[in-house]
């Protein structure tokens, strides 16, 4: 009996995503004060959320070249600014709160020399109303470096107040400003909507090819890992962008193979409290750089 060849059909399997590459820098062999000594003024330890000059700089090396247009649209005390302008890039940067702006111009001023000077300059202005302040560069930026809030309480420690029985960190050194509309101030669902306009903004900022590096920190709220490395990249594929890179920036030093963590006194507390709850938290001793690219120009890009 004749039969009819059976016919099979075979669901096409999807390939997984490329692998993104893993980098490991030591940009904290020295401390943060010894980082900025003798170039950073001392009134800058009053802000919160500072970039350390080490990683700053490490960024600008990998991913600009002289000449670049490199931007900073949260630039805070201006590290960014200062350590493109060391390397022959040009740099602006755009800080919302006025008294930030004040310092990283003086920080400029103090740091650099006056040829280096002429390549940075600040501009007061919105980082979630981007291009805004930028709209001059609009699609000519090469490198976008920043560090946004971590959509956690951030501050200045007081030591011993706290030993003391006052808050460990004053209330006028929280968030990076004293009105709620901050970007420090904002949680959940408000800091991703207000991030992916950042990002967005970021993408209309930069030139085809161009790189968005955004150092950032996963943390714990009431025990629970905010993941903020993984919303970074989905905010930053939302706005347009690829995934580059993931870069761990270790904020211990390495010493003879082994790693000797730098922790702040408010990070042990925490973790100690944690440990006594039962909970097996670890002290962070790394921040996430998470490096993005607007498709469109040479695949090899720098």
């Amino acid at each position: 009996m004749a039969t009819t060849p059976r016919t099979t059909t075979t669901t096409p399997q999807r390939r997984p995503p490329e692998p993104v590459p893993l980098a490991v820098w030591p940009v904290a062999q020295q401390t943060a004060p010894v980082q900025r000594a003798g170039r950073y003024l001392s009134g800058s330890t009053a802000h919160p959320g500072k970039m350390l000059p080490a990683l700053a700089a490490r960024i600008i090396t990998e991913y600009s070249a002289p000449g670049d247009l490199v931007v900073d649209p949260m630039c805070g005390t201006g590290t960014t600014m200062v350590e493109a302008a060391l390397q022959g890039r040009r740099a602006v940067g755009v800080e919302l709160e006025e008294r930030w702006t004040e310092l990283a111009r003086a920080n400029l001023d103090a740091a650099l020399g006056r040829d280096a000077r002429r390549l940075a300059e600040v501009r007061t202005g919105d980082a979630t109303a981007l291009p805004g302040p930028l709209a001059d560069v609009a699609g000519r930026v090469d490198l976008v470096c920043t560090s946004p809030p971590y959509a956690c309480e951030a501050g200045v420690i007081d030591k011993a107040g706290w030993i003391a029985g006052r808050r460990m960190c004053p209330p006028e050194t929280l968030n990076y400003s004293a009105d709620p509309a901050n970007l420090g101030h904002a949680r959940g669902r408000a800091y991703a909507a207000a991030m992916a306009q950042v990002y967005a903004g970021c993408h209309e900022l930069l030139g085809p090819g161009g790189l968005l590096v955004v150092v950032t920190k996963n943390t714990r709220r009431a025990g629970k890992l905010l993941d903020l490395a993984a919303l970074t990249v989905s905010l930053g594929r939302l706005a347009g962008f690829s995934y580059l890179q993931h870069v761990i920036a270790l904020h211990a030093a390495v010493r003879d193979a082994e790693l000797v963590g730098r922790p702040s006194y408010w990070q042990l507390s925490a973790v100690r409290a944690a440990r006594g709850r039962g909970q097996p938290v670890h002290l962070v001793a790394h921040e996430d750089v998470i490096v993005l690219r607007k498709d469109g120009g040479p695949a090899d890009g720098r």
